[in-house]
């Protein structure tokens, strides 16, 4: 059996934080007019770093818009090349159509030169189809979008219907998010297939750990961008000039900065990634493999008042913080 990102929530909480000792100064970001020119000039290349962020809520569980705009900031100044607004570990199905866009329109003011992909995913297509061209009014670089998600076994003509009116209404690039134990619905090699006659197909998200599966979508697809979504398949994915979505971004962005820095210098990047894997080794020892700890951990990293989730996800426990803090301690003595 194909082993995926460990839970639900997946790498993002199974190696949530980084260190005390590595909280940054979180620089103040520029605001950005939607549609200006504030991407990297990097944005056209496929081997980037992108970091699934995390959707601070406040502790009444409303979107918490100054957090955000922190987050970005801290993610940009650690090396990450893009962001992906709203995805899994964004808590995207917890937050309502009208509160998506106000994310987005956050992350828009607040890029300060990030590239953005939107999830704009929903179960149905009239909502998502209203959230991608929201996100491409405002000047996002692109999209994620799962498949619909309630039906668990639609027909290739079904979604191959259901992706082509996106694909007919909103021009930026598309990437499709591969996450069958989350929603049900895998992406096929058949699905790309019958989408390649869309110009603006950029690739997918693959969040399976399995590296056969991550290995035939790129070898089936070289032009396509076929970002990985696990910290597993990150080594082949760059070495096949592919990109990366991660999750453990939020957390360990220096450390995954730094794989990627020591590839587009034609280093070996065996020493970066056994520092990566170390760091998370630490963590997932100190219990971080939930929503609510994850998120807690990242408020310690940053220095900041705490992170909450939306239900249904659980908060983090007194026993969970105890272990966190002592994770992050062991992480900030390696240096």
């Amino acid at each position: 059996m194909p082993t995926t990102r460990r839970t639900f929530l997946g790498a993002a909480g199974a190696t949530a934080a980084m260190g005390l000792a590595a909280r940054v100064r979180i620089p103040e970001a520029p605001a950005a007019q939607p549609g200006a020119a504030n991407v990297p000039a990097a944005s056209d290349e496929k081997v980037l770093f992108w970091v699934a962020a995390s959707t601070p809520c406040d502790k009444s569980l409303k979107f918490d818009e100054e957090l955000y705009k922190d987050l970005l900031a801290c993610l940009k100044a650690n090396g990450a090349d893009g962001v992906v607004v709203l995805g899994t570990t964004g808590e995207y199905p917890s937050f309502s159509v009208a509160e998506r866009k106000k994310v987005a329109e956050t992350a828009f003011k607040h890029r300060n030169g990030l590239n953005l992909i939107i999830c704009s995913g929903t179960s149905n297509f009239p909502e998502t189809i209203e959230l991608s061209q929201h996100a491409e009014a405002n000047g996002a670089d692109g999209l994620l979008i799962v498949p619909p998600f309630y039906y668990k076994h639609p027909r290739l003509d079904g979604l191959t219907k259901y992706y082509s009116l996106i694909f007919e209404q909103v021009k930026i690039p598309i990437n499709l998010y591969h996450i069958p134990f989350a929603s049900g619905v895998p992406v096929s090699l058949e699905l790309l297939h019958s989408l390649e006659k869309y110009p603006n197909l950029a690739g997918i998200k693959d969040s399976v750990s399995d590296p056969v599966v991550y290995q035939q979508f790129v070898s089936e697809f070289p032009k396509l961008n076929m970002r990985t979504g696990t910290t597993e398949n990150l080594k082949y994915a760059l070495d096949h000039g592919m990109g990366a979505i991660l999750a453990e971004g939020n957390n360990f962005t220096k450390q995954i900065a730094a794989v990627f820095a020591a590839k587009r210098a034609g280093k070996d990047i065996g020493e970066p990634i056994a520092k990566l894997e170390a760091a998370m080794k630490l963590l997932r020892a100190g219990g971080v493999d939930e929503y609510g700890p994850m998120k807690y951990a990242l408020s310690l990293q940053m220095g900041t008042r705490q992170f909450y989730q939306r239900p249904p996800n659980s908060d983090v426990t007194e026993e969970q913080k105890t272990k966190i803090k002592q994770a992050l301690e062991q992480i900030g003595r390696m240096g």
